[in-house]
């Protein structure tokens, strides 16, 4: 008796999982089609055309394009996304592009967040270190002086 059978396709309806596991390092560029969670330490480039868990023990470093991002661990670099959750624990040090942001309680955020409509608001000439692909290519960083020193954030309700 087999465990394999001959005539089923090696594809499925259903999305891969790629796991980064805990004690594991990468680094390098990595072009996905499924989900992405990781454990471990991932270094580099990172495209997928669904979501990345970063879990608690996870360190991912680099440029990062995928759907949905759920950050439990830590991300740092520049993030691509349609939606970005940082839970309890999670850091994030980034330059964001997303549509959405959710921070918990007790999570940390470090960074620049723009929606893309906000990046394609000001068009300046990029400098020629700047990357093509960037979400925040072209936006007038003259802006940022007309920000206040400090912002305060304010809970409502019971944690």
């Amino acid at each position: 008796m087999g465990i394999l059978k001959r005539n089923v396709s090696a594809q499925s309806s259903r999305t891969a999982v790629t796991i980064v596991a805990r004690g594991n390092r990468m680094q390098g560029d990595l072009h996905l089609t499924g989900k992405l969670h990781v454990d471990g330490e991932l270094e580099g480039r990172i495209e997928s055309a669904d979501d990345l868990a970063v879990g608690r023990q996870g360190v991912v470093r680099g440029t990062v394009r995928a759907r949905q991002v759920i950050v439990s661990g830590v991300l740092e670099g520049e993030l691509h996304c349609e939606s970005l959750h940082i839970e309890r624990g999670g850091r994030v040090s980034a330059n964001v592009c997303s549509e959405e942001l959710i921070i918990e309680p007790r999570a940390s955020f470090v960074g620049e967040r723009r929606t893309p409509a906000q990046a394609q608001l000001v068009h300046l000439e990029p400098e020629p270190e700047q990357n093509d692909s960037n979400c925040l290519e072209g936006l007038d960083y003259h802006l940022i002086d007309s920000l206040p020193d400090r912002i305060t954030l304010a809970r409502e309700g019971n944690d």
